[in-house]
Order: C-alpha cells, then sequence, then structure tokens
C-alpha cells in the first residue's frame, strides 16, 4: 500500500489519532520526572561495558588517539541511534513489538515491522542470561576484596581465585541467582516504584563511589600519566582494527537495539524534549567510562602492570592492585560495589522488556511476569554457568555455550537490529512523524542525515568485523 494512497492516508490519519490516545486509554505508566528518566536510562547504558571494557579496549589501541575516535563513533553513530529508539517508543507508547506495529500502520507499511520489537525483546532475554553470570562475578569479588583475598597475593594467587570462582558450577549459579532476584525484585515492584527508586539510588551511588576512587588515583602519583595516557593522542597507536573496535563499542555501550530503550521511551512523557535529554543520557554515558579510565590507569600505572592487560583487567589485574596498595581493601570493596550497581542497573532495562509485553498483551500481573522470566532467563543462564567448567570442553564451531549467546546476540542480532531501526526512523517514518517527536529545525535535520546515511554504513561496519569479514 502506497504513502500517496487514499487508503494509507485514512490509515495513517487513525493510528496517529490512535497514538496520541493510547497511553490514557491504557493508564499507561510514565517516569515521574524527565531527571528519572535521564537517571534510568543512563543507567541502562552504563554497564559493564563502561567500566569493565572501554579501559581495556582503551589501553589495547593507544589511548588517547582511541578516546577521540571513540567520542566521534558515540556523537555519529550512537546518539542517533538512540534517539530514535527511544522515539520509537514513546510515540508508539507500548511495548518494542507493538511499538513498532503501530508505528508501521501509521507510516503505511506492513506490520510486520513488529518483528524488530520481538527481536529487541528476545535479545534482553538472552543478553541477561549470560550478562547476570559476569554480574554474578562482580558482586562475589566485594566480599572476596571486604575479606582481604587479595592483601599480597601474587599475580598466580590472583588468577586462581578467579579461575576457582567460574570453575565452580555451584558458586556461579548463585552469585548469579542473586543478581537475578534482585533485579527480578526491583521491576516487579513497577516503574515509580522499583526502577525510578533503584536508579535513584544506585546511580549517584555509582557516581560517587567512581569519583571517590578518582580522588583516590590522585594519591598514587601516577594521575598526571593516566591522565596523559587517556587525552594525549598519538594517531600512530590507531589501526584500522582500532576503528571497528571504536566503532562497535560506541554502538553496544549505549545499550542499544537490546529493547530496554525503547520501552523506557514508552513511559516518557511527550512534553520532555527528546533531542536534549538523549544528549543527556549519551554525555553522562561518556562521562562515565572517561571517568572510569582515570580511576583505573593511574591505579594500574602506579603498580606497574599493564594497562592493555584485556578482559583481566577487571577481575585480576585490578585485584593484584589493590593487594598491594594503601587502603587496597577499602578501594576493591568500593571498585565492586561501583560495578555491581553499573550491572544492575543494565540488568533491569533488559528485563523489562519482556515483563512490559507480558502485563499488556498478556494481562499477567508484574509479579507473575517477572517470575516467569526470570525462571526462563534462570534456566538458560545456567548454560553459561557451565561453559566455564563442566561444559568447557563441549563447543559449537570452536565456542563455548556462553560464546555462542555472545557472538550471536552482539555479533549479528544487535547490529541488525540497530539497522533495522534506523533504516525505519530514517526512511519508512515520515518526516512529519519524526519532526513531532524531535522538534523543528536544525537538531531534526542533522538527526535525519545522519540517521539515513551515516549511522547505517557504521552499523554494517559493526556487522561485518564482528562476523569476520572486515
Amino acid at each position: 500500500m502506497s504513502n500517496n494512497s487514499i487508503s494509507a492516508a485514512a490509515a495513517s490519519v487513525a493510528a496517529t489519532a490512535s497514538l496520541n490516545q493510547a497511553a490514557p486509554e491504557r493508564g499507561r505508566t510514565q517516569w515521574s520526572t524527565r531527571l528519572a528518566f535521564i537517571l534510568a536510562a543512563t543507567g541502562s547504558a552504563v554497564g559493564l561495558g563502561n567500566i569493565w571494557k572501554f579501559p581495556y579496549i582503551t589501553g589495547e589501541n593507544g589511548g588517547g588517539a582511541f578516546v577521540l575516535l571513540y567520542l566521534g563513533c558515540i556523537a555519529l553513530i550512537g546518539i542517533p541511534l538512540l534517539m530514535a529508539e527511544i522515539m520509537i517508543g514513546r510515540r508508539g507508547k507500548q511495548s518494542p513489538p507493538d511499538a513498532m506495529k503501530a508505528l508501521a500502520i501509521e507510516a503505511g507499511v506492513s506490520p510486520r515491522w513488529q518483528i524488530v520489537g520481538w527481536v529487541g525483546v528476545i535479545t534482553g532475554f538472552v543478553l541477561l542470561s549470560f550478562y547476570l553470570v559476569v554480574a554474578g562475578w562482580a558482586v562475589a569479588y566485594i566480599f572476596n576484596a571486604g575479606g582481604g583475598a587479595f592483601a599480597g597475593a601474587s599475580s598466580d594467587e590472583i588468577g586462581g581465585l578467579f579461575g576457582s570462582l567460574v570453575g565452580d558450577p555451584l558458586a556461579s549459579t548463585l552469585w548469579g541467582s542473586l543478581v537475578l532476584a534482585i533485579t527480578a525484585t526491583i521491576v516487579i515492584k513497577g516503574v515509580k516504584l522499583g526502577l525510578e527508586r533503584a536508579v535513584t539510588i544506585m546511580m549517584p551511588g555509582l557516581l560517587l563511589i567512581l569519583l571517590i576512587l578518582v580522588g583516590y588515583s590522585m594519591t598514587t602519583g601516577q594521575f598526571a600519566h593516566g591522565f596523559e595516557f587517556m587525552f594525549s593522542p598519538d594517531f600512530s597507536k590507531l589501526t584500522g582494527t582500532s576503528v571497528l573496535v571504536a566503532l562497535g563499542h560506541a554502538f553496544f555501550s549505549l545499550s542499544l537495539a537490546g529493547g530496554g530503550m525503547m520501552t523506557y521511551g514508552s513511559y516518557l512523557p511527550k512534553q520532555v524534549s527528546l533531542g536534549r535529554t538523549v544528549l543527556t543520557i549519551g554525555l553522562l554515558d561518556t562521562l562515565v567510562a572517561l571517568i572510569a579510565g582515570l580511576a583505573i590507569f593511574p591505579i594500574v600505572f602506579a603498580n606497574g602492570l599493564e594497562p592493555g592487560a584485556g578482559p583481566g583487567l577487571i577481575f585480576v589485574t585490578l585485584p593484584l592492585a589493590f593487594g598491594q596498595m594503601p587502603f587496597g581493601q577499602l578501594v576493591g570493596v568500593l571498585f565492586f560495589i561501583m560495578l555491581s550497581f553499573a550491572a544492575l542497573t543494565s540488568a533491569i532495562s533488559l528485563l523489562e522488556p519482556a515483563v512490559s509485553w507480558l502485563t499488556e498483551k498478556r494481562g499477567f500481573s508484574r509479579l507473575k511476569a517477572g517470575l516467569l522470566t526470570s525462571a526462563g532467563i534462570w534456566l538458560l543462564s545456567l548454560g553459561s554457568v557451565f561453559s566455564f567448567n563442566i561444559w568447557e570442553e563441549h563447543k559449537l564451531y570452536g565456542k563455548t555455550f556462553f560464546d555462542v549467546l555472545d557472538y550471536l546476540t552482539s555479533g549479528w542480532i544487535m547490529p541488525l537490529s540497530g539497522l533495522a531501526m534506523a533504516v525505519f526512523t530514517g526512511w519508512i517514518m515520515t518526516k512529519a512523524a519524526t519532526r513531532d517527536e524531535l522538534g523543528e529545525g536544525l537538531g531534526h535535520r542533522v538527526w535525519h542525515f545522519l540517521i539515513r546515511y551515516i549511522v547505517p554504513v557504521g552499523i554494517l561496519l559493526i556487522f561485518l568485523n564482528a562476523i569476520g569479514v572486515l
């Protein structure tokens, strides 16, 4: 059905009217304040990637030049797509599948676009199943640090401590289950009593701890070295791989294409400026990553450790430093509390889309929806737990169960879902519809150009790199 046909025009008008009336008719919950939404969305974006992954990939790719490259990717790829995803949620005023369906009907195209929303819900479900395993390790390390397990320990001893944690299926299951239980409890309580209360405690707490750690890093004698490493660019250290890594991390660090941002957007009141709000979220997310680097690198340098230590930076390299430095026990506890807060604020955004859909479309109570969804996620998480111990030798094309889930979600599903959202908002939705959400003026024109031409190219590069073509 073409957009210029009389029937499509009538359908569009009817759909628009339906969209405008949808929220009051369903009594849809909304965020109490713009700040609550910013904290929730920033909490969704600020996860293990900002505090665990960003520092070590910065170390692996030479520091300052990579940081500048990453910031450019955030501005050109991450923020425009984040704006698109939240816009779909707010305009659709429903769970991701139904929001996509409603906007497709409004645009006069096939309602099968709801598949993109379904992919987001399913992606969040799968992501949380292995994310909570890593988050469980972070929670376990709070107690390891507090119990003095790092004090005076050698590199081999720290490595053995981590190995014993991931190699014990019962321990990993228990810690992951604790993360899931906390996450489910928050989500079951709803938007105002659960999500809002949690993020208004955890996000300020995370930022406060992060600033305390930066203050401690200033006393190590290596803060200037750490600052120079992060902000003094040496472009000779950049490679083609660095560009692809920066693109990929800009995409994943904003929690895009996992259904959470679309769901959070559906609770956002119409009168809130979408553009300014999304820019604030992108700025805060990036700021946390940069401050985390300033907290971590001086400690690493002060203890003669390697900044490009890879994924082991957080669970092996830093604990080694905590065990050698003054007040290391306290600093270690604070660090892993902060890391756990970051993991939890992301986890609730991964669980919320599925719970939201079950309550809206199947009439479940939030308690029933939360328990049912959590049970499924817990069962799936066992495969990831066992990937590091009893199933370690069972591999598919050289990948463990954990690796397969990670590869499918981050390598295939999320980039393709992000690409579909860019195409939908840039080419399928009318300019009138997107202007209605983003406002008139230069900001909309810049966003429209980026979402049409720059974002799809960037996502394609991420996808091709993830599947090994580039």
